[in-house]
């Protein structure tokens, strides 16, 4: 009784992945038949037009000077603050 398990779970099992490799080979060959298909009347279809780029903005005006010494001494103190909680 148990080697007739065995046999017929091995059928299973064979028929199975005989079915998957058989679906898997027709797909690998209807996409390499699609690829061909494509490749040969790819003329037919027009190419899409390129879009121009639109012309940029101006960058930003860079901050005044003065606005520099503001910017040191905010990021001092934060960084100061940063330090004494550790």
């Amino acid at each position: 009784m148990g080697t007739d398990l065995l046999k017929n779970g091995f059928m299973l099992m064979v028929i199975g992945m005989g079915t998957v490799f058989a679906f898997l080979t027709v797909m690998v060959l209807c996409i390499q038949a699609s690829a061909k298909l494509t490749t040969r009347f790819a003329h037919l279809v027009p190419e899409p037009e390129k879009k121009k780029p639109k012309a940029k903005k101006p960058a930003a005006a860079p901050a005044a000077a003065g606005d520099d010494g503001a910017l040191v001494a905010v990021l001092t103190a934060a960084v100061a603050k940063y330090r004494a909680e550790k």
